[in-house]
């Protein structure tokens, strides 16, 4: 049963990760004349294979590892980002309609957990600021009284305070994280 899920839930991800290549490889502008083109750029050693009769293609590269892209074709055919000769600076909408069988969730349940989360990073940004908050208080504007041990050991002293100082550069990154963070929740 429980191989059963993880294989869905493997060829679930492929087939996310399989559109999210072929909308940002589409959306780049920047498509070859050939699918060999396409492929060499990719640093392909042979010959790529089409993913489920998409625009995407595999290939093994150099490394061992494997490389994917989108080449809508050079036939013609429409790209995934809304025809042939878009501009390259051009960008055009691209949804794609969920699988069967992907879980919904209801407006009530989304405002819920978007109301947690805000809940969350706050707390988070209170937490955070009083850190920093603290961690500025013992950095002391750069002059912290030494300790005993620092008084005749100057290197020690100069170790401390630049511990201080990226703790207190640590904290601020974070405050600045948290709120650019609350700044996107819905």
């Amino acid at each position: 049963m429980q191989r059963s899920n993880l294989n869905h839930a493997a060829i679930r991800c492929a087939r996310a990760l399989c559109w999210c290549l072929a909308v940002a490889a589409c959306c780049d502008g920047a498509q070859s004349a050939t699918l060999s083109e396409r492929a060499k750029e990719s640093g392909c050693r042979g010959k790529p294979i089409s993913m489920e009769g998409s625009a995407v293609y595999k290939c093994l590269t150099e490394s061992g590892a494997y490389s994917y892209f989108n080449w809508p074709g050079g036939d013609g055919s429409p790209s995934p980002s809304g025809g042939v000769g878009t501009r390259p600076g051009s960008r055009t909408s691209v949804t794609a309609p969920s699988p069967t069988g992907f879980p919904r969730v209801d407006a009530a349940t989304q405002k819920s957990r978007d109301d947690m989360r805000r809940k969350v990073l706050s707390d988070e940004l209170a937490s955070e600021e009083k850190l920093l908050n603290d961690a500025r208080s013992a950095y002391g504007n750069g002059a912290p009284a030494p300790l005993p041990d620092e008084q005749k050991d100057a290197d020690k002293y100069r170790q401390r305070l630049a511990r201080l100082r990226e703790a207190v550069q640590l904290h601020e990154r974070n405050v600045e994280a948290i709120r650019k963070e609350l700044g996107a929740v819905r």
